[in-house]
């Protein structure tokens, strides 16, 4: 990843406890690195990371091991320090052979490299001592159950919000695809966890932190799950895991509520009945699959998940959501998403959720230049005899509404997924919600990329500076992300997100729909896209 490190010239400070312990803060000064420094003991071993700024960072430790398709057990023990200043393998996934470069420019992706063995965490903390405890914020990436890891966006890099808020953060790598959502259950005892191993990975991930993090300076009885889009996924699917009950307190979903519920395991098991076919093995031949090469069982995943849609569709039935990811397998996740049991699993947890204005609009061709009458004519033809009531809602729900594409590249499926899930969530007696949506336009490129799925990241995060191809890194962007960042170590904190560089954030009811909308100016609605919606849907909120 680029960094944009300010560089202190030649006053270098001492680090005196650095030799008692390192009990006090690091000094500030670029890197430093070596025997002596940032070392840390672990249940598997001591650690040796580095200190960037004045920041402890750790990265590539490993917190457990498993063989493919099996649940993940306790990482193998060492002796002497493990050096870990560097990030840990992927999860095999597609390979990126292309990319369309206007897209591209923003993200700034580093695929990093792949090996199965990818059961690592990184952390960022202020100070190593246990004697102060500080709120841990555990990111859960995103790229569906499919792809990305913890070192993808530059976004992701803990260093700022560490400084910032006094917390410790971790960033996770564990199983996806077909590696971590393939249900074998049928096939043995042996697979019996196989149909969520890659949830499993990240359950383990928070048993390391419970067990480890105070070293690191952090509280495991103050822990906060955030993620974004399909890390926002995980952390609604992490709210549904009895077995991780008690390992986290409260939750932060971000543009990731489009989980409506799990795949059932009648589905999933069609599936791996399909790949085995495609690989020609029979079902005493399953443990095969544990030694044939990624990319043979990745190829023959995907035409299986094909043949099960065609045959869904033969039928009748809808595939919408057919694909790897969590699982309704009656153990680790034994409720669907909407049941009294799963909601009480949860009902303690305070949830932060939200999503960006625009998602995945501002992708869709043909939108960016589109005059009036060619917008108007492209509403007539899905909205009809409502179009003008379209129109009138959405100047309703966003007054600054100017540009034709305005009208059309506003996104309607998280926006719904977060009302929903707050709904939902915020129930009598329940632990407190809180709403937000970011609308912040990005100037880069003409303003093309709007507020665009991962904008919201850099924001969180305060890595503007890393992220000045998405952000432009103009002040408005700095001091927008000041205000978001406060709020989620706020949240993290104490499971509220207000602080004084807000207005007043009240909690989310289904009566109220109060949302925080994030912008050049920072306001509380309420249902204020509410209209909007039900015209744009079809139907009621």
């Amino acid at each position: 990843m680029k960094s944009n490190t300010i560089l202190f010239g030649l006053s270098v400070l001492f680090l005196p406890a650095l030799a008692l312990g390192q009990t006090q803060k690091a000094a500030v000064t670029p890197i430093m690195a070596g025997k002596s420094i940032a070392t840390v003991p672990t249940e598997s071993g001591q650690v040796r990371g580095y200190i960037h700024n004045g920041t402890f960072t750790f990265k590539g430790i490993p917190y457990a091991k498993a063989n493919r398709f099996e649940a993940p057990t306790k990482p193998d023990s060492w002796t002497g320090v493990r050096s870990s200043m560097t990030y840990g393998p992927v999860c095999p996934m597609d390979v990126t052979t292309s990319t369309n470069d206007e897209f591209e420019f923003p993200f700034h992706h580093d695929w990093g490299y792949t090996n199965e063995n990818c059961l690592s965490l990184n952390v960022w903390t202020p100070q190593l001592t246990a004697a102060q405890k500080r709120p841990v914020m555990v990111w859960l990436h995103g790229g569906g159950f499919t792809g990305g890891s913890s070192v993808e966006l530059p976004s992701y890099d803990g260093e700022n919000l560490t400084k910032k808020g006094d917390v410790v953060v971790v960033t996770v790598n564990h199983r996806l695809n077909v590696l971590g959502f393939l249900d074998l259950s049928a096939y043995g005892d042996k697979y019996k966890n196989s149909p969520n191993a890659g949830l499993m990975d990240l359950v383990s991930a928070l048993q390391w932190v419970k067990q480890n993090i105070d070293q690191f300076g952090g509280d495991p009885n103050n822990v906060t799950i955030f993620g974004q889009s399909g890390g926002g996924a995980k952390v609604t699917s992490l709210m549904n895991a009895p077995s991780a009950k008690g390992l986290f307190h409260k939750a932060i979903v971000q543009s990731g509520s489009y989980l409506t519920s799990f795949t059932e395991s009648d589905l999933a098991k069609k599936v791996s009945a399909a790949l085995l076919a495609e690989l020609n093995l029979q079902p005493s031949q399953v443990d095969s699959l544990q030694k044939i090469s990624y990319e043979r069982l990745n190829e023959a995943g995907k035409k299986a998940l094909r043949k099960v849609g065609e045959s869904m569709k033969a039928e009748g039935r809808p595939t919408f959501g057919l694909g790897w990811g969590p699982i309704h397998d009656g153990t680790f996740l034994p409720y669907q998403l909407t049941e009294p049991a799963a909601m009480a699993l949860s009902k303690n947890i305070p949830l932060l959720v939200g999503s960006t204005k625009n998602e995945f609009a501002p992708f869709m061709p043909g939108t960016r230049d589109l005059s009036m009458d060619a917008a108007k004519a492209n509403l007539q033809k899905k909205y009809g005899d409502k179009t003008e009531a379209y129109l009138a809602a959405v100047k309703k729900a966003y007054p600054e509404t100017v540009k034709p594409s305005d009208y059309i590249d506003f996104d309607i499926m998280f926006r719904t997924g977060t009302i929903r899930q707050a709904g939902q969530k915020a129930v009598a007696g329940a632990a407190p919600v809180y709403a937000y949506l970011f609308s912040w336009q990005s100037p880069v490129l003409d303003g093309a990329y709007k507020s665009m799925h991962c904008m919201e990241l850099p924001f969180v995060f305060d890595n503007i500076s890393r992220c000045e191809e998405m952000t432009g890194g103009g002040k408005e962007a700095h001091t927008l992300a000041d205000k978001m960042s406060r709020a989620w170590i706020a949240f993290a904190r104490t499971g509220n997100p207000n602080h004084k560089g807000l207005p007043t954030w009240p909690v989310y009811t289904a009566e109220t729909g109060s949302t925080m909308i994030f912008d050049t100016v920072n306001q509380v609605k309420k249902h204020h896209d509410k209209e909007l919606l039900e015209i744009a849907s079809g139907k009621p909120l």
